[in-house]
C-alpha cells in the first residue's frame, strides 16, 4: 500500500521537476544574450545593470503577493500566468528599440518569475509526503539549477549561430509551449481559501510571528538529497552557510584558476545545502493553505538579497578592495547563521510537520 501511494506521489512530482527544468532552461537562454542585445541598442554597462536590477526588484517585490494569490486561487493560475508573462516579456524584447523599453520588458519577466516560483515550490510540498520533503526539494532544486547552468550555455551558442534576437524568439515560443503543457498536467494543490481577503491577509501576517519561519527567511537572505530527510535540517542549513562563508572569504584571496574553481565548488555545495534544507523547513513549518505566501517570502528574500548584496558588495570592493570585501560578505553569511540558530532554538521537541 505504501509503495502504491509513493508511486502515485512520484508521477506528479516528476512532472513538476520537468516543468521547473524546462521553464528555467528556456528563461535562462536569454541570460548571456541580454548584455549583448542591450549594447546593440546603445546601452552602457550602467544601463545593463539597471535592466538586471529591474528584473530582480520586480521578482523580489511581487513574490509575496503572488504567493498569497497562489493560496487563494490555487497554485495553477499563478504558475501558468507566470509562464505566460515570461513568454510575452521575451517576445517583447525582440521589438525593443532602446534600453528603457528593454528594462520595462524585464520588469514583466520578473513579475512572471515571481508568480511561477512560489506556486511551484508550494506544489512540491503539496504532492509529496512529509517524510520525503528533503529529498523532494533536493531533486527539484537540482533540476532547476541544472537548467540555470545549461540555459545560458545553450543561449550563448544559439546567439552565435542564429543571432541575438532569435534567441529571445525561441525563449518566448518555448515558454508558451510549457505554459500549455502546465495547463493540462499540473496536479491540484490544497483547497482554496474561503475567507475574505482582509481575513486572509490578517492570518497570513501571523506567519511572521513564527520566529522559526523568520529565521529561515533571514538565512535565505544571508546566503545530499538523501541526508535532507535523515539529519536535522537546521544543521544542514548551518553547514551550508559555513561553506558559503568560507568560500566567499577565500575567494577574495584567490588569483589562480584552480583555487577559484575550488571556491566555486564549495560555494555550490553551501548553496545546495542551504536552499534545499530551508525550502523543506518552510514547507514543514507552514500549513498548506498558507504555503504559497511563505514560499513567496522565501523567493522574495532570494532575489532582494541578491540585488542588495551585489549592490553593497560592488561598493565595498571599490572602497576596501577584494580581500576585505569578500571577507565581509562571508561574515554576513556567518551573522545570518548565528541569527538562524538562535531563532530556531524555539522548535518544540517532537514537532510533526503540518499538512
Amino acid at each position: 500500500m505504501d509503495h502504491v501511494k509513493s508511486s502515485q506521489n512520484l508521477t506528479p512530482f516528476l512532472l513538476l521537476c520537468l516543468i521547473g527544468f524546462a521553464a528555467f532552461f528556456c528563461s535562462y537562454l536569454r541570460i548571456p544574450v541580454l548584455p549583448l542585445f542591450a549594447a546593440a541598442l546603445g546601452a552602457g554597462p550602467a544601463q545593463v545593470g539597471v535592466i538586471n536590477g529591474a528584473f530582480m526588484l520586480a521578482t523580489g517585490l511581487l513574490s509575496i503577493p503572488a504567493g498569497l494569490l497562489a493560496d487563494r486561487t490555487g497554485r495553477k493560475l499563478p504558475i501558468i500566468a507566470g509562464l505566460a508573462a515570461a513568454a510575452v516579456s521575451s517576445l517583447l524584447v525582440t521589438q525593443c528599440r532602446q534600453p528603457g523599453e528593454m528594462a520595462a520588458a524585464y520588469v514583466l519577466f520578473g513579475a512572471g518569475l515571481a508568480a511561477f516560483a512560489p506556486g511551484m515550490l508550494s506544489l512540491v510540498a503539496d504532492v509529496m509526503p512529509a517524510h520525503r520533503l528533503g529529498q523532494a526539494y533536493g531533486w527539484y532544486t537540482t533540476a532547476i539549477y541544472i537548467a540555470m547552468t545549461l540555459g545560458p550555455a545553450s543561449g550563448g551558442y544559439l546567439a552565435k549561430s542564429w543571432g541575438l534576437r532569435q534567441v529571445f524568439f525561441l525563449s518566448g515560443g518555448l515558454l508558451v509551449a510549457i505554459a500549455l503543457l502546465a495547463l493540462f498536467v499540473l496536479p491540484k494543490g490544497p483547497p482554496r481559501h474561503q475567507t475574505e481577503l482582509h481575513a486572509a491577509l490578517a492570518g497570513s501576517l501571523a506567519l511572521l510571528r513564527d520566529r522559526r519561519l523568520v529565521a529561515c527567511l533571514l538565512a535565505t537572505a544571508g546566503s545530499c538529497v538523501s541526508l535532507a530527510d535523515r539529519c536535522d535540517r537546521r544543521y544542514l542549513v548551518a553547514a551550508g552557510l559555513v561553506c558559503l562563508a568560507a568560500a566567499l572569504a577565500a575567494l577574495g584571496q584567490t588569483v589562480q584558476l584552480g583555487p577559484l574553481l575550488l571556491c566555486a565548488v564549495v560555494m555550490g555545495v553551501g548553496m545546495a545545502l542551504t536552499f534545499t534544507s530551508i525550502g523543506a523547513l518552510i514547507a514543514e513549518l507552514v500549513p498548506a493553505l498558507k504555503r504559497g505566501l511563505a514560499m513567496g517570502m522565501y523567493n522574495s528574500c532570494i532575489y532582494l538579497g541578491m540585488m542588495f548584496g551585489s549592490t553593497v558588495l560592488g561598493l565595498a570592493l571599490k572602497r576596501v578592495g577584494y580581500p576585505l570585501g569578500f571577507a565581509l560578505a562571508g561574515s554576513t553569511a556567518l551573522a545570518a547563521l548565528l541569527l538562524f540558530l538562535r531563532m530556531m532554538r524555539e522548535r518544540p521537541a517532537g514537532q510533526t510537520p503540518r499538512r
